[in-house]
């Protein structure tokens, strides 16, 4: 694979390289004879009408501590220079990201971006979710304090989440007669001025959040994170435990229902989470959990995403 990878991506000298998903990416293309820069969002750049990035060639292997050796830096013109951007940075899901995904978008019909960067900022991951509704917990997005409080009244054990966190981030649980409901919901709409998710709360979360991986718009496989005792929350960024796990009867239904959707949209490396055979988000920034995978299941999704490049690039 005579390939050139750009990595738009948060600093790779601080990645995890036993859990990081673009860190794995970026091995395997490198194992497949593909040429790798990095660069931060920051450093990305429209000027007349040239798309560039000041980056850093890197090569990578896993050795902790001497995980990455980086070149000089250089700028790129990203329809010239580079056949592949991988969009990878972390959320949040702010304007800065939002900017970087419309400038990456009008690199269409010359540049491969992945995930389609038209479609990242265009499909928020607790909001596209909402186009199934038959899939979903019972689920509120609203700033009106009244419509929560209605909300809450009627399911009672309910969850409340930022709409663009990440990583389990500012995830309350509020139980029948929580006397921090108000102030909880003052807290958030003081910081900004988007609505909130509220959810009821579901019970399965204590067996486990599947991660369902999904390549093109198939499912490849699912790890479970299970949260610490005492804990609501499953994301491994707060403890969660990653554990094996098998795609079930609800997960092929679930990806059966939102696979050709993702497809349709560029969506290529997806990971969406289950809990309780309820789908809760569908994570297209930047998906985690490929390595987990490949530990217990031997199933490699690392391969099979470079797969599916290289025959979007063949087409």
């Amino acid at each position: 694979m005579n390939m050139r990878v750009a990595v738009q991506m948060d600093p790779i000298q601080d990645v995890n390289i036993d859990g990081d998903t673009s860190f794995a990416l970026m091995e395997e293309a490198q194992a497949r004879g593909a040429s790798l820069w990095v660069y931060q969002p920051e450093h990305l750049s429209w000027c007349e009408g040239r798309i560039t990035a000041r980056a850093r060639p890197v090569t990578v292997r896993h050795v902790r501590g001497d995980h990455a050796t980086l070149g000089d830096e250089v700028v790129l013109d990203l329809a010239e220079d580079i056949d592949v951007i991988l969009m990878r940075q972390d959320p949040p899901f702010d304007m800065a990201y939002q900017t970087a995904a419309h400038i990456l978008e009008m690199l269409e019909g010359r540049t491969l971006v992945l995930n389609d960067p038209a479609w990242v900022r265009s499909s928020p991951e607790k909001i596209v979710p909402l186009l199934f509704p038959g899939l979903v917990p019972p689920t509120l997005i609203s700033r009106d304090a009244k419509a929560i409080e209605a909300f809450r009244d009627k399911y009672r054990d309910i969850i409340i989440k930022p709409l663009y966190g990440n990583g389990g981030a500012g995830v309350f649980r509020l139980k029948p007669g929580d006397g921090n409901f108000k102030a909880l919901l003052e807290m958030f709409f003081e910081s900004n001025r988007e609505p909130v998710v509220t959810q009821a709360f579901l019970p399965a979360v204590e067996k486990g959040d599947k991660r369902v991986l999904l390549i093109d718009g198939e499912a490849v496989g699912a790890i479970n994170r299970v949260p610490q005792k005492g804990e609501t929350r499953s994301n491994m960024h707060v403890g969660g435990k990653a554990e094996a796990s098998t795609l079930d009867a609800d997960d092929l239904r679930i990806c059966a229902a939102i696979g050709p959707m993702l497809k349709e949209r560029g969506l290529v490396l997806v990971g969406i989470d289950v809990i309780g055979g309820r789908l809760t988000e569908i994570n297209v920034t930047s998906p985690t959990g490929v390595q987990e995978l490949k530990r217990f299941s031997g199933i490699d999704s690392c391969a099979l995403f470079w797969d599916a490049v290289a025959r979007k690039l063949a087409s």
